[in-house]
């Protein structure tokens, strides 16, 4: 995924089908400088993670 879209899913409020390692995930924040996104797991929201955000994949 890129930036760009990333940052649009963030701001849209909207739970897209987004999928880290094989698991479907919510983006909390975008840092533009760093390239990465914090992320969590739909199914268990007290794992956040920062992970690249090439690393995303949108369905």
């Amino acid at each position: 995924m890129n930036l760009q879209r990333a940052q649009e899913i963030t701001e849209s409020g909207v739970i897209a089908n987004i999928m880290y390692n094989g698991e479907r995930v919510y983006i909390q924040h975008v840092d533009q400088e760093k390239g990465t996104a914090r992320i969590y797991p739909l199914d268990d929201p007290e794992k956040e993670q920062e992970v690249p955000v090439e690393n995303l994949v949108e369905h």
